[in-house]
Formats: structure tokens, sequence, C-alpha cells
């Protein structure tokens, strides 16, 4: 999907986060956690402080979810607590652990599968609600890897969307007839108990936009937008979706000045590129709201199956909705990606390559979709987080200079403000050594002492 570069950026929605620091003392349905119920640090509202959220970013909530302002504020309060809630719990549980989702007009409710019984008290503790259910979100992860193996590309796209559905405890397969599910289940051969097929009339495909408008040029041709300005070193550039341009590919801005030229670019198998621009351009801390307003992005940290999440088109404008399933594949005409998210915001040609956003979390970039913003739709977004890492890339925030060490007084180590680490990394600060818990974008401030939630000490 494409859309304009800097001229229209999302404004997201939901907060999300593991940026955070130490437990809920009461459940996320209560929905009113605040500075003075977390006594070991910053609760995930303090950090990522839903309460200011711009007014453009509460009235596309509104509109889109049928909520009033108290409700909207009070959702993204609960989406930052649940966020936080689930990503302690993913590491606590280990294998057990079998997905988190929210529910209820503002999110009021975080439910936790698990495959052991036994954990439930944990659960329970944390402020969630818990269920027990057959198989493992790993296990599940396995059998949807098996069913994209199997798919050849002609029986895939009758049967185009594959997914993890925690709500249900199975992988799911939407296809145009039943006969094309049971054949590619059959091909992989899943046990049935792991599945759910769904019929579905959804034929996703990148929505290119081939007449131009405000936004980056592809060698002087198709247009696309600006996903989020990053840097690698002192190069600087942004991100963008891969099905927008090939490696070499030059690229013009909104104002067809010559701007850059794609470094890489992955599509199929994923769907996401990097631009390292010329010196006329800077990258900033920002997506660009509705009437231009900034929209800041203060980190990277992924939003939980259920949560809201924003997103502004060049051609659709703000639309809102949540996240329906994380590590989905869907097959183009072009061929299968995987691991992108599922989400109910709308989309139309025009909006390729823009922003997802949860807050002021950084989600990832427009890829496809099906349907349109008259009539509703679905769409799929590359997780920006991977997209980073696979180039070296770091996103460019509010919260301090990306190459900074830390704070003044940073007793030194091998971790850094800017860096994106994924589970099982291993950083030393302050004599100590950590490992990571949640792949998330460092930023200063949320040294490892100070976020159990992200780190632990080895």
């Amino acid at each position: 999907m494409l859309q304009r570069p800097s001229r229209a950026v999302c404004a997201a929605a939901a907060a999300t986060a593991a940026l955070l620091v130490a437990g809920l003392s009461g459940p996320a349905s209560a929905g009113t956690a605040g500075p003075g119920d977390t006594p070991a640090g910053l609760s995930a509202v303090d950090t990522l402080r839903p309460d200011a959220a711009p007014p453009t970013l509460l009235r596309a909530l509104e509109r889109d979810l049928g909520l009033d302002r108290h409700e909207a504020r009070q959702r993204l309060r609960n989406e930052a607590e649940a966020g936080a809630t689930a990503g302690r719990l993913h590491h606590t549980l280990g294998t057990d652990f079998a997905g988190a989702w929210v529910s209820g007009a503002t999110s009021g409710t975080l439910t936790v599968a698990t495959t052991d019984a036994s954990d439930v008290p944990a659960v329970e503790a944390a402020g969630a609600r818990a269920t027990v259910v057959r198989h493992s979100l790993a296990d599940l992860g396995r059998a949807e890897a098996r069913l994209d193996r199997a798919a050849s590309h002609d029986t895939a796209l009758d049967a185009p969307v594959r997914y993890v559905d925690v709500r249900t405890n199975r992988v799911v397969v939407e296809a145009l007839r039943p006969s094309a599910a049971r054949d590619l289940i059959d091909a992989a051969g899943i046990e049935p108990a792991l599945t759910r097929t769904v019929r579905s009339t959804e034929r996703p495909r990148p929505l290119y936009d081939l007449r131009g408008g405000e936004a980056y040029y592809i060698n002087n041709s198709s247009r696309c937008s600006i996903g989020f300005p990053v840097t690698r070193g002192t190069q600087q550039g942004y991100a963008t979706a891969g099905h927008c341009g090939r490696v070499g590919n030059s690229t013009t801005g909104y104002n067809r000045a010559a701007q850059g030229t794609f470094q890489g670019s992955v599509f199929p198998g994923r769907d996401m590129a990097w631009v390292a621009t010329n010196s006329s351009w800077t990258a900033t801390p920002y997506v660009r709201g509705a009437g231009g307003q900034n929209v800041q992005v203060t980190g990277s940290t992924q939003a939980p199956v259920g949560a809201s999440v924003c997103r502004s088109g060049s051609t659709t404008g703000w639309h809102c909705g949540t996240i329906q399933q994380l590590n989905t594949s869907v097959t183009y005409p072009e061929g299968t990606i995987s691991g992108v998210t599922r989400t109910t915001v709308c989309a139309e040609p025009g909006d390729s390559g823009g922003s997802y956003i949860s807050g002021s979390q950084a989600q990832g970039v427009t890829s496809g979709g099906s349907g349109n913003c008259s009539s509703g739709g679905t769409t799929f977004f590359q997780p920006l987080n991977p997209l980073l890492q696979n180039w070296g890339l770091t996103l460019k925030t509010t919260t301090g200079d990306p190459g900074d060490p830390g704070d003044p007084g940073d007793p030194g180590g091998t971790w850094a403000a800017g860096t994106v680490y994924r589970a099982g990394d291993t950083v030393t600060y302050g004599g100590a050594t950590y490992r990571c818990i949640q792949g998330h974008q460092a930023q200063s401030g949320w040294e490892p002492p100070n976020v159990p939630a992200l780190w632990q000490r080895l």
C-alpha cells in the first residue's frame, strides 16, 4: 500500500509496552494504574504517557472504534499496562506460554494462555485472566511454518492467509474454498486439532499506485511512502516496504528533488526495505499526523493482540483499528510473505510503505491487504524491529541521541541507547551481565537495572 513519505504518517493508537518496569499492583482491567501503583519504579502508563496522546489520535480512535474521549484515553492506559504484563509473563511461563490478548471496549481485560494449569496463580497474581489450553505458542508457530513450507504458489493463492489465533489456540487457514485449506493442511501433515478453516473471499495484494502524488517516487515512476526515519552510523534514511523498490533503485521526494537509493529490499518472504538519503534530507523522530502535526516516536515495542493501532496514508488519511494476529503468513500474487501483522485498519492504493504506530511506539510499515476505506478492509504490516535488525538500523526517536551511550554518569558496558535488542541478546552494564527477555529498541532511561521487564540480570 502506497503512501506519502513524510507527509502522511500515522498517528497511532495503542500503547503497548515492554519498556517498562516492575509489576502491576492490580488487574489490567481496573484501568486506573498510575504512578503511585508501582513502588519499584515507573509504570507503563508513566513511561508511554498515554494521557498525553494528541487530540488527533484520540479523535481517530473515537471515530473508528466507536469510543468517547474518556474511553479512548482509558484504552491507551490499559493497553500500556497489558503489554508490559504480557511481556513479563511470556518470560516467566517460558515454553508453557500460549499467547496473550486484550478484550473489551477499553481493553480492560488481559487474558494470558498457558499449557500448564500450575501457571494459573502466577498469571492471576500479575492481574491477568488465565486460560489453560492444549497447544503452546511455539507449537502453533511450528505448525504455521509447516503450512508455509507446504504451500505451493498456486495452492496458496486459494488459501492465501495463515495465522496463529491465540484466542482459539489454533492455526487458522483462510481459504476461498474449504477444499483448498484441506489440501494444504494434508500436504503439511499437521494434526487436524491444531487447525481451523475459515472461508474468506479475500485476495490480498500489495497496493501499488502508479498515478503519482505527494510521496517518494521510485525511478521517477511508481510511488510509495516513508515508514520511519532511521540511521546507520552517520548515514540517514528511512524504512519502507520491500515491494516498493529493489536494491539500486533511485528515489525522489514528494517535491521531486533527488533523495536517495534503496540499500536493502526483501520481497517476497518479508516485505521490508530501507533507503539511504543524500545530505539534503534529515531524519527526524516524527511521523506526520493529521493536519501536518508531528507525532513523536519514542521506541518500537510490539503491541499485543487486540490492541488499537492507527495509520495515516497519503490516499486515505487517518484510520484506526485493532491488531488481530501477529506472525501472519499471506500469499500475494508475487509470492508469500511471513511474519506480518494482521489488522482491521483499512487502506487503499497509495498507502504502501507508510507508518503504523501505537501510542508513541513504532509498529511497522504498510504491506498490503484487501478491501477499502469505504466498505472496510483488512491490512497487513511488516513489523519494524525485524527490519531494523536485518540491516543494523537505528530508529530515530525523541528520547535521546541514538549514538549516546547513556545518561551522564553511565557506568559503561556494551549496552547502548538506540540499539535494537532481540530476546536472548546479552550485554554488560555497570559491571554486570544482562540477558534481553523481550525484543525492543533501547532508550536512555531504560538501562538494564531500571527495566526488569526487558532485562534479566545473570
